[in-house]
């Protein structure tokens, strides 16, 4: 296992690489997962220099899915501008040598709504169309998608393993599996190692986010760690697990994932206190 910290616990939008790696690298991280919210200040060259001079690899990416990036949108152009960013983010893995996109890329994270049995059924045709081809366009590329379900709060679409798991199959395609996550597992999963478990035999896992119930840090928090370490190791993942916190300056999801206040004493907290008790949990 790879263990590493996502870039929205420190920068919204992500700049400066050289400064967060090395910070990363300093608190025992071997990997570090960029927020792809703003192609503009993001410099490929800037990233690649950053991980040759820091040792800090890139193997996961994730997106930023607001109200403009949605694939399962009822407004066509939305649509179309969410396949167009995913594809954006599959080119810009490309130029720093990253193969996972992770996250709630069927919709819009905080799209949360009263909907009629036709009303559902009509996004969850929209939402597979589109996703297979951002799936065909990453896969002919050498990228995985990762899905994240999300809670309830901060989406009516995919809330549990069980659902992504449907979603999978109706997409169709080898390249995409799951992002997992305890905080939104712990609200939607009766049996969080359950949830790994079958996530882990009817799909692939690609990704896990690990952070406590209170989106802070791993350890301070009332999660049965050794059971979900089991899970894990039954279903052989062993890729890559990065802290999702969130700094309260996140500019595209702060309001549509409820983030009012700081998760610890200092963003750099997080990853002093949270990196050893992951890795301390697979010593």
């Amino acid at each position: 296992m790879k263990f590493g910290m996502n870039s929205l616990a420190w920068s919204s939008p992500f700049t400066e690489p050289k400064k967060w790696f090395g910070l990363a690298k300093g608190f025992g991280c071997d990997t570090f997962e960029i927020a792809l919210e703003d192609f503009s200040v993001l410099d490929p060259d800037e990233i690649n220099a950053a991980m040759d001079a820091t040792g800090i690899e890139v193997h996961t990416v994730c997106g930023a899915h607001g109200d403009t990036r949605d694939v399962s949108s009822d407004d066509p152009a939305i649509r179309e501008s969410g396949i167009q960013y995913m594809k954006d983010m599959v080119d810009f893995c490309n130029k720093i040598g990253a193969d996972v996109i992770a996250g709630p890329a069927y919709s819009a994270v905080g799209k949360a709504r009263q909907q009629t049995p036709e009303e559902v059924a009509k996004k969850w045709d929209i939402g597979a169309e589109n996703l297979k081809i951002c799936a065909d366009y990453a896969g002919e590329r050498g990228v995985k998608l990762a899905l994240e379900p999300l809670n309830r709060f901060e989406t009516d679409f995919i809330n549990t393993v069980a659902q992504g798991v449907e979603l999978i199959e109706r997409i169709g395609e080898g390249n995409v599996g799951f992002l997992l996550d305890s905080f939104h597992m712990n609200i939607e999963e009766n049996d969080i190692p359950a949830a790994i478990r079958l996530a882990g035999s009817k799909a692939k896992i690609y990704d896990f986010h690990s952070c406590a119930n209170d989106r802070g840090t791993p350890g301070k928090d009332n999660f049965d760690w050794p059971s979900i370490v089991a899970a894990l190791n039954d279903v052989g993942y062993d890729d890559y697990m990065h802290i999702e916190s969130f700094t309260p300056d996140c500019v595209e999801i702060a309001k549509a994932a409820s983030v009012w206040r700081p998760f610890s004493e200092s963003p750099e907290a997080i990853a002093r206190d949270g990196i050893p008790f992951l890795k301390s949990l697979f010593s």
